[in-house]
């Protein structure tokens, strides 16, 4: 049964004309409007700063960077991204790099005095010659890294992952307590 355009003749319920076209009309804008409200939603966020975290601190990727010599000192950097960066003699002093991501990298002789390091992803970096004084590496994740002639004094290690080779090094010079945790150092380090 065909519907001239104009015509007072009823429509039939399925078939070829509107009511098909109603129903895949209705249909898509029933699929986007969970996309649409999700947009409106989160919008703001899509749109902050690259990098941009929903506690307003940023997450900054300096992957594959030369950022040796930089000063770092108090940064807010927690989930930052430092994979593959090289960093001799950058300074980190009492920065939070809570969760941050440092695998490959290279930090030798920089200065880590006082930094929050906890929940890092460390394995397979250079950190030898830094200076880990006062630093809180807790659940850190650092096998395969290269710790030869850091200064870990007051530093805490407690549930690290550290290689066995790494932790009888560092055991040879551990000493004192973290002034922030209250973890001995040689006990963090299970020194023995």
């Amino acid at each position: 049964m065909t519907t001239a355009i104009g015509s007072d003749a009823p429509r039939p319920a399925c078939g070829p004309g509107r009511p098909r076209a109603r129903t895949l009309l209705g249909g898509l804008v029933a699929g986007l409007l969970p996309l649409l409200l999700a947009l409106v939603l989160l919008g703001p966020l899509l749109l902050a700063a690259p990098g941009a975290r929903a506690d307003g601190q940023d997450r900054v990727d300096y992957t594959l960077t030369n950022q040796s010599g930089k000063d770092f000192s108090g940064q807010q950097l927690a989930g930052s991204s430092f994979a593959g960066a090289t960093a001799r003699q950058a300074r980190f002093r009492e920065a939070d790099l809570h969760g941050a991501i440092l695998t490959q990298a290279a930090f030798p002789e920089a200065d880590f005095r006082g930094a929050d390091l906890s929940d890092a992803l460390m394995d397979k970096v250079d950190m030898s010659g830094t200076d880990l004084t006062g630093a809180v590496l807790r659940g850190a994740i650092a096998s395969g890294s290269n710790f030869t002639g850091a200064t870990v004094t007051n530093a805490d290690f407690t549930d690290a992952l550290l290689d066995r080779v790494d932790q009888r090094h560092l055991c040879r010079d551990a000493s004192g307590t973290n002034p922030v945790t209250g973890a001995d150092t040689r006990l963090s380090l299970d020194c023995g």
